[in-house]
Parts: C-alpha cells; structure tokens; sequence
C-alpha cells in the first residue's frame, strides 16, 4: 500500500508500535508530532483524523474518530480516553475521560478522570472533576466544576446549557466555582446538577448538593447547600445603561480572587498529591507536564482578564472623575492589579499551610504507596480525618490569598465574611 510522503514515515511507526490504524491512507500527521509519545498499547485511530503539535500525548487505550473525524492539537491524553468526533486543542484529558461527536475543546482545558460529554460541547479555560457529565449542545466556558463520587453519582450539566461568560461591559472576568477545589478533590462531595436549557451568568459560585431546574438561569451566587433552585426572568423593559461604570466591582473581584486562589490551590494539589500516580502510568510523566501548563495558562487567562479590566476601570475614573460610583475603591484596585496578580504564583502558595500539608500527606503514604491503587482509589479510600485535614490544607491556601488580596484594596471591604470568620 502506498502511503502519502510527508507522513508516511510516521504512520508506519505507529502501525509498527501497534496502533490499530483501520485506513492508514487517511491519517494525517503534522511533522512536528513525536510519534513515540504516542503509546503502542491498544490505540485506536479511526479513519478522517488529524494529529498536530510537538506537546501531542497518546497514552494507551485510547481512541480517537469512532463516530467521526478527529482533530488533535498538542493535547495530552490519557489512557482509556475516547474523543469520538471534534477539535481538541491543548487540553487534558485523564483515564476514561470521553467526548462525543462534535466536540470543540479549546485552550485549557482539564478534564479528570471519566468526566465525559456528549454531542456538540463547547468547552475553553474549562476544569471538570472526576465523573462530572456534561449533556449535549453546551456551551461551558470559563469554569470549573465538582461533585459527586462515581459515574452513578456524578454532577451533571443538563443539554442546551450555556455559561454566559462575558459581562455587560464586554469583560470575560467571570469565571465560574461550581463546588470548589478544597473539598472537591476529595470526591466525597454532593453531586450539583443544573437543569437542561439554563445558563450561568458568570462570575457565580454555587455550593454542593444544589439543583437548578430545567430552564433556570442563575445569576447570585448560592452558598448554601442542597437547594433547589427556581428563577424568574427580568421584567420586560428598556432602561438606562452606563457601560464601564463597574457598580458591580466588589462582587466581580471577590469570585475572580477567589477562583484563583482555587486553581493556586489545585496546582498544589497536582504537585503534591497527583504527581506519584501520573509517574506510574505509560507517558505519565508528559500528561502530568501537560496538566500543570494547563493550570498555568487558566491562571494566566484569569490575571489577563482582571488586567484588561483595570485598564477599562481607570479610563472610566479619567473620562467621568467624581461621578463614579465607589471611586476610592476603584483606584485601589487599578493601583494594586500587579501586586494583585503576582500573589498567585506557586512559590508563593508553596509556603501556605506546610503543617497541614504535611500531616495529609503522610497520611496519603500510609494509606499506601501510588501504583497499588488508582488516583481515584485512594483518594476515596482516605479516613474522614485524613480528607479534612487535606480539604484544611487546600481551604488555608485560598483563605490566606483571599486575605492578601482584600489587604492591597482596603476601601473595597473584600472579604468581610471571611475576615469576620477568622478573628
């Protein structure tokens, strides 16, 4: 059989290696692509699919194009992952993650372990804990979401949702905490679930345990937990509007600050505790490697977004002066966006609650040694003692960078709960 030149060389590599390869004649792959970071061991690539990127990670098991072609860029994933149809660009995908046909997954983008979608899912800047599901036609940008404990009970995003991710004034500084990373990553946590043909308006927070009916658009945060949850719309109307005024800064701050300090904290969590068992899988090591620049890119989006913000805050405050509502606060946060945004770098973080870190993390090694168990296994097989202790850990890390934001912006009152909380 006579193969196409510029990627022949390549293909009958990866056919050498193994890899089930149905229509080889079909299969393109970029010169850039390392064909030995592409695992030998029971993957399959259908007909119609494309491989590009130099970053491009195949572990075993894993399929690509069963119900259509495929696009892969410089994305690493894991074993057992089936992307049936689509476009995925630098993205994550853990063991048993899978995306039906018409996927578009874009720039950073973590999905763990058998956290799924199906058909026609749009997804970028986009963190799912282990099993969270997602229906069809969605659109869920700019967020990350947690909750439940297996595929039986999982947190799930009903079909035709959409995260509405851009404010009135054009800003996408509204990233979404749809549980959290403290307790979430312990996968002991109520699964969420937000009813088909709704919508998030971000920034949002929501708490475990809550439902949110079919056709429900939510708009205020819901901190409190197992709700269900029914919303109105607005009146009809037409009413005055003063774009970049920003009478909404304090809240839009407080979740931005505070999503940030959950990936900070999620980073950890992957240096910490995930490491060990990315190392005793075949390509382990890359997918790890890939995961952490996914966590980088999400905080460096999130830092942008704030950025672009101030600049649009402080040419309101020099186009209306005095008539800016809370214009001392608004200063402030102009003033600090630096200080602000070099708070959530991992050296930083690295020193925040070593005791509690350290008290988890021997139990973790008492539990057992990574490679006797899944990631999964022993995370859910931890005491409930062990579990609080690492949900402390994690919690002080997002307390402490919340805490250090409020101080840059005294006049905003950030955080006042939290402060009160802690004297």
């Amino acid at each position: 059989m006579e193969l196409a030149p510029d990627n022949y060389h390549k293909v009958r590599r990866l056919m050498e290696k193994g890899v089930h390869i149905p229509n080889p004649l079909s299969l393109y792959i970029g010169d850039e692509v390392d064909v030995e970071r592409i695992s030998g061991d029971g993957v399959r690539i259908y007909p119609g699919c494309r491989i590009y990127g130099r970053d491009t990670v195949i572990a075993a098991g894993a399929q690509l194009g069963r119900e259509g072609p495929a696009t892969i860029e410089d994305c690493q994933i894991g074993p057992g992952v089936e992307l049936k149809a689509g476009y995925f660009k630098k993205s994550v995908f853990l063991e048993k993650a899978g995306m039906g046909s018409g996927a578009h997954v874009r720039e950073g983008c973590i999905l763990e372990e058998e956290a799924n979608g199906a058909h026609c899912v749009g997804l970028k800047q986009t963190i799912l804990f282990p099993f969270v599901t997602l229906g069809s036609l969605i659109n869920f940008c700019d967020c990350l979401m947690a909750g439940g404990t297996s595929r039986r009970d999982h947190s799930e995003v009903g079909s035709s949702y959409i995260h509405f991710n851009f404010t009135p004034s054009g800003d996408k500084t509204t990233p979404s905490l749809i549980g959290d990373v403290p307790r979430g990553v312990m996968l002991n946590q109520p699964a969420i679930f937000l009813g088909g043909q709704g919508g998030i308006v971000g920034p949002l927070r929501l708490e475990y345990g809550n439902v949110a009916a079919a056709g429900t658009v939510l708009r205020k945060d819901c901190l409190e937990r197992n709700k269900l949850i029914i919303t109105k719309t607005y009146r009809a109307g037409i009413f005055p509007f003063m774009p970049d005024h920003y009478s909404g800064l304090l809240r839009l701050l407080e979740n931005n600050i505070i999503y940030l300090a959950n990936l900070a904290a999620l980073e950890q969590w992957y240096i910490h505790v995930r490491q060990p068992f990315f190392h005793a899988q075949d390509l382990g090591d890359l997918i790890y490697t890939g995961a952490l620049d996914k966590l980088d890119l999400a905080k460096k989006e999130r830092i942008k977004r704030l950025r672009i913000m101030a600049e649009k805050v402080h040419a309101s405050l020099k186009q209306h002066g005095d008539h800016v509502s809370g214009k001392d606060g608004k200063e402030e946060f102009c003033n600090a966006i630096e200080d602000l945004s070099g708070l959530f770098s991992g050296e930083i973080i690295g020193k925040i609650g070593l005791k509690a870190r350290e008290e988890f993390l021997e139990a973790v090694r008492k539990h057992g040694p990574a490679g006797k168990g899944t990631y999964v296994q022993t995370v859910q097989g931890l005491a409930v003692e062990a579990s609080e202790k690492g949900t402390e850990w994690l919690q002080k890390i997002v307390d402490a960078v919340s805490l250090k934001a409020a101080a840059l912006m005294p006049s905003m009152n950030l955080f006042k709960d939290l402060r009160r909380d802690l004297r």
